[in-house]
């Protein structure tokens, strides 16, 4: 509401409070006198530092009067403040305002009696129920936690200080206000509430970290696997096709590899999900002694007429952090991964880059064919081979016309 009796500054209350002791304007004196007066006057008094002692009765006097001044103010705008918070979310912005200037009045706050510190508490508080309503949670937090400090015993300051923490994922912060509040009132039932919620986020959480502790572990070893067999690994080509896939590391130390088949005749694809790198070529092509692929009318592609190639010198290999992001890809959220995980992974030698090759113009890669006997790590290991993420392999047969446009380098991915 609005003040209530006519409205004077603090300057004008002061000159009151001066004539009313009929003090008198006095012809100029030596410097010493000056200076006397200076110090018994109420402007003085306002100025005097905390804590030191007044010299005059006079002054005490000035001193109590301007401190029921500053508490008139205080309250009055407290009160301003309360209405405008009743009169909805376009007004917060207003009761803000009001309870920052009531707390104004009563600074400096440590220098505050128990009943004043009360009353400020009580105005902090306010400002961090209306922070939190505007979703300014930072600034409830810190304002819940002032209005604490002022009165531990302020249970609403403790409420807001856990709806402020929860809403800003300081869930540990957020389960000690909860506690140090039920400390004060262990009957409060919102307080109970707020803790169950804070316990059982914390418990989540927990499960998260192991998650992704357990997700990084696997990473890093199957990222130390490959880079011990000197095996390079670059960016993804074709994942349109096969979606995130990544080698798998059993309990032997073998790496299980998902391969990419393409046929560049009729652009379709096969998909090996399980190719150990220790088998050979052999018994994964015998699966074309099977009925012939769908769009083979011709037969053409048989278990003898096939051969298989790879596309050597295409690509870039990845650096040691971006293999390993590669490698967590799709396991955890990116949000959750601790800060500074890849930091320094690019800083020692990395043995899988030992020959770095790009492909930095059109006819710069070659088609290298696949000789059936090798293992798939010994196809892997060759100085030219750079996977794209997963092995890519393409088939051709020689029974038809596009084999020799192939092998005379007249093909090239689209």
């Amino acid at each position: 509401g609005p003040f209530s009796g006519p409205k004077r500054t603090l300057r004008e209350a002061v000159g009151t409070a001066a004539a009313a002791k009929g003090e008198e304007r006095r012809a100029p004196q030596p410097p010493k006198h000056r200076e006397r007066e200076q110090l018994n006057s109420p402007a003085m008094a306002l100025l005097m530092e905390p804590g030191t002692e007044p010299l005059t009765e006079s002054e005490q006097a000035d001193l109590a009067g301007i401190a029921a001044i500053k508490e008139s103010a205080a309250r009055e705008f407290k009160e301003q403040g309360n209405q405008f918070v009743r009169m909805g979310r376009k007004h917060y912005a207003e009761a803000v305002s009001c309870y920052t200037k009531a707390i104004a009045q009563m600074e400096p706050l440590t220098s505050l009696d128990a009943a004043a510190a009360a009353d400020a508490s009580v105005l902090f508080a306010n400002r961090a129920h209306v922070n939190l309503l505007l979703g300014n949670h930072r600034r409830a937090l810190d304002d819940a936690e002032q209005a604490i400090a002022l009165s531990p015993s302020s249970v609403k300051a403790y409420y807001r200080a856990v709806k402020a923490a929860l809403a800003l994922d300081l869930l540990p912060d957020a389960a000690s206000f909860c506690r140090r509040g039920l400390e004060q009132d262990p009957a409060n039932e919102e307080l109970k509430k707020l803790l169950s919620q804070v316990d059982a986020k914390l418990s989540e959480q927990e499960r998260q970290r192991a998650k992704v502790a357990q997700a990084i572990a696997a990473a890093k070893d199957l990222a130390a696997s490959v880079e011990k067999r000197g095996v390079k690994l670059g960016e993804p080509a074709y994942q349109e096709l096969t979606g995130v896939k990544k080698p798998k590391l059993d309990e032997q130390g073998v790496l299980h590899w998902p391969v990419l088949l393409l046929y560049p005749e009729v652009m379709s694809s096969d998909f090996i999900e399980d190719f150990p790198e220790t088998d050979t070529f052999s018994p994964h092509l015998d699966m074309y002694n099977s009925p012939p692929l769908p769009w083979d009318e011709n037969h053409a592609y048989t278990r003898y007429t096939i051969e298989l190639y790879y596309q050597g010198g295409f690509g870039k290999p990845l650096s040691k952090s971006e293999r390993l992001r590669y490698l967590l890809e799709g396991t955890v959220d990116s949000k959750s991964l601790p800060d500074g995980l890849l930091d320094g992974e690019d800083e020692e030698n990395d043995t899988s880059q030992s020959s770095t090759i790009v492909l930095s113009a059109e006819g710069s890669s070659k088609w290298i064919k696949v000789k059936e006997g090798k293992t798939l790590q010994e196809v892997l290991q060759d100085k030219d081979f750079i996977i794209p993420a997963i092995p890519v392999f393409f088939v051709v047969s020689r029974k038809t016309t596009f084999y020799r446009d192939f092998n005379a380098g007249n093909w090239s991915l689209p």
